[in-house]
C-alpha cells in the first residue's frame, strides 16, 4: 500500500539566522545591515562589501553634521574656504552608492551616459 505525502511528513524549515551588525555601527548602518540581510541572502564576499557600506554610510552622515554644525563655507588665515566636510561627504556617497551597486542593489537611478541633444 501507497502511503501519500502529507505536510506531517515534511521537515521543518531552518530559519536562518542573520548575522549581528559588526561593532562600531550606527543606529542607521545597523539597521541597514539588518534590513539587507533580513530581504537578500547574500555570499560571505557581499556581506563584507556591505559591511564596508554601512561604514562609509556613517562617514556620509558624520561629514553631513559637521557641514551642519560649521556652515559648507569657513572662515581661514588666507580667507574663505569650502568646508573639508564636502569632499568627504561627496567621496563617501560615491564609495556608498558602488559599494550598494557591486553587492546588487541598486538604490539609485543610473545616470544618463550623456545628455540628450537635438544634434544627432
Amino acid at each position: 500500500m501507497s502511503r501519500s505525502h502529507t505536510l506531517a511528513d515534511t521537515p521543518p524549515l531552518r530559519a536562518v539566522k542573520i548575522p549581528s551588525p559588526p561593532a562600531g555601527l550606527s543606529a542607521e548602518a545597523r539597521k541597514l545591515w539588518s534590513d539587507v540581510l533580513e530581504e537578500f541572502e547574500l555570499p560571505a564576499h557581499a556581506a563584507k562589501t556591505l559591511h564596508v557600506a554601512c561604514q562609509t554610510l556613517d562617514r556620509l552622515r558624520e561629514a553631513q553634521a559637521a557641514i551642519a554644525a560649521d556652515g559648507i563655507i569657513l572662515d581661514g588665515r588666507q580667507g574663505p574656504r569650502p568646508h573639508p566636510g564636502i569632499a568627504i561627504e561627496r567621496d563617501s556617497r560615491t564609495a556608498f552608492l558602488r559599494a550598494m551597486r557591486e553587492i546588487g542593489l541598486d538604490i539609485a537611478e543610473p545616470a544618463t551616459l550623456r545628455p540628450p541633444t537635438r544634434w544627432r
